[in-house]
């Protein structure tokens, strides 16, 4: 898989260090927040472009691995929004009320119904708005997901783009090992879906594939190849690191390898 860590944004090198932050002052989802951080900013440059272009409605974002959100939140920060430079009294999944979160979420396998629905609703009202739902490849593991998949197909819903933060790891181990769903893309294809597999760390091939799959006619899912724990070699590919809270030490190295 090509290395897109040299094109990082500032943005999301930013968001990287505020994530560690947080993990400093409390406990939270280190490694799912660190390799889906990049998928979101993707996602969120591309929604403030078109918010900024005249008349554009805002394309919501559904994190259904709500978990992640401490990406989210960072990300954010980096953008301006103070509220979130401080852990301290944040959920710990996207909640109703807070600035930049579109869609509550929690339990895993609800989001791609929820951005499905909103997709539909927009159909029907002729309104040219994407959905875009990020999603953990261990959270395909719950049927609900493919329930949704069939009837975004059945519904022709070409403007819902998924995003598959494909980090291999879940809680309880290696996703295929928990129940393997190895190969992803001819799945998807079956029920009817676009599918473009891609570096999940490399913003430009990122973006192409988010411009690709919003020309298709049907809906389109983002097979994202991504490093549970990313920038971080002791927490990269780790299940130590699902959740954890860093000490001093910890810390300072985490914060030195970003530099480097």
């Amino acid at each position: 898989m090509p290395d897109g860590s040299a094109r990082q944004t500032s943005i999301s090198l930013g968001a990287r260090r505020t994530v560690l932050s947080y993990a400093h002052e409390r406990p939270v989802h280190l490694g799912s927040s660190l390799s889906v951080l990049d998928i979101l900013d993707a996602l969120l440059r591309r929604v403030e472009a078109r918010t900024a272009a005249a008349g554009a409605l805002r394309s919501p974002v559904v994190l259904s691995k709500g978990h992640a959100v401490w990406a989210l939140y960072a990300l954010l920060a980096e953008r301006g929004h103070g509220r979130y430079r401080d852990p301290v009294g944040l959920p710990g999944h996207p909640t109703d009320g807070f600035p930049g979160v579109d869609v509550a979420t929690g339990a895993l396998g609800h989001g791609l119904s929820i951005g499905a629905g909103l997709a539909e609703g927009y159909r029907l009202d002729r309104v040219e708005r994407s959905v875009y739902v990020v999603l953990g490849d261990g959270e395909l593991n719950e049927g609900s997901v493919w329930e949704a998949v069939m009837f975004a197909a059945h519904r022709h819903l070409d403007r819902l783009v998924v995003v598959v933060d494909v980090n291999g790891l879940q809680q309880e181990g290696p996703t295929d090992d928990v129940l393997c769903l190895t190969p992803l893309a001819p799945k998807w294809q079956s029920f009817g879906w676009s599918v473009i597999e891609v570096d999940g760390h490399d913003p430009v091939a990122l973006g192409a594939a988010l411009d690709q799959a919003e020309r298709e006619p049907v809906p389109s899912v983002v097979l994202a190849r991504t490093v549970k724990g990313r920038g971080v070699t002791f927490m990269e590919n780790s299940l130590r690191w699902h959740v954890g809270r860093l000490d001093d030490d910890q810390l300072a190295e985490a914060l030195r390898e970003l530099e480097d």
